[in-house]
């Protein structure tokens, strides 16, 4: 199965520059419907009022970090099932592992690139 290009992807980091930059690398990788939000919080009110093909969150944020916010998604009935992929600036083993334990589906390190993030994305969701 090939990635699905048309499917929506939520970004959400506090970072607006982030935000950009994660939203013009998924653009240049094809992807037209890429929603943002600000924290965890803003995410989850966004996921409950659309459905997503992928979240791609920063870890951290305030005041809903991004583990926080997996870990709500993967509470949810309605969106446990969401491939997320988790961004970060630390390469913590145990940052690592607490994420892959709370069910995230791929971890990128900050700095990454196009063909990093469309790997990741191929992983999670692609075939």
């Amino acid at each position: 199965m090939a990635l699905d290009l048309s499917m929506p992807i939520l970004v959400v980091d506090d970072y607006q520059t982030m935000v950009r930059i994660i939203r013009n690398l998924l653009k240049q990788l094809g992807f037209e419907e890429v929603d943002d939000a600000s924290d965890g919080t803003a995410a989850l009110a966004r996921m409950k009022g659309r459905k997503y093909g992928l979240v791609i969150s920063d870890w951290n944020m305030e005041p809903m970090t991004g583990y926080e916010l997996l870990r709500h998604v993967r509470a949810d009935e309605n969106l446990r099932t969401t491939p997320f992929i988790m961004v970060t600036a630390e390469s913590k083993t145990e940052n690592v592992i607490a994420a892959k334990k709370a069910g995230v589906n791929n971890y990128i390190v900050k700095p990454f690139n196009a063909a990093t993030l469309k790997s990741k994305i191929e992983a999670v969701c692609g075939s």
